[in-house]
Order: C-alpha cells, then structure tokens, then sequence
C-alpha cells in the first residue's frame, strides 16, 4: 500500500449564485482592487489516505467528492493526488 494525498478543489458551479463570492470582490474593489471582475468562493480538502496504486486512489478519491465532498447539484470539484513521500521532501 502507498500513502497518496488528494489535494480537492470544489466550486460553486458557475451557474450558481455565490454570495460568499461577491461579498469577497466587493470587499477587494473598495480596497482598490478595481481590476477585479469575478471571486468565486470554494472549498479546498486534503485527503491523506493509502491505496494500491494511483489509479485506485483516484477511483475512491472521486467516490468520495461524489458522494460526500462535492454538492453535485450546485458545485463541481476536480483534484490532484500526490504520493506523501514526495510532500516531505
């Protein structure tokens, strides 16, 4: 078995109304960040977890955004697995 981190990414769907999201750009535009045009407001999720092989854990790494991570009717998510023993380098 070999220890894998997934590094998971959800958003709200860009269909979605993100309330969080515009309260945060207007809070940069009266800061002076006038170039601002959008802020989309997600979640990041690290999972440390073992597997087999790097194919395996990308299988239960989606299950998991399907099922419990990722609102699937209002977010989509994508992610990144790393092996652990390359993080601590």
């Amino acid at each position: 078995m070999k220890k894998v981190l997934a590094k998971v990414i959800v958003t709200p769907k860009p269909v979605v109304n993100d309330p969080q999201g515009l309260t945060v750009k207007q809070g940069l535009i009266t800061l002076g960040f006038r170039e601002v045009e959008d802020v989309r407001v997600g979640k990041y999720i690290e999972v440390s977890l073992e597997a087999e092989n790097v194919p395996e854990a990308r299988e239960r790494v989606e299950a998991m955004c399907r099922q419990l991570l990722a609102n699937h009717v209002i977010e989509d998510f994508h992610f990144e697995i790393d092996h652990e023993d390359r993080q601590r380098r």
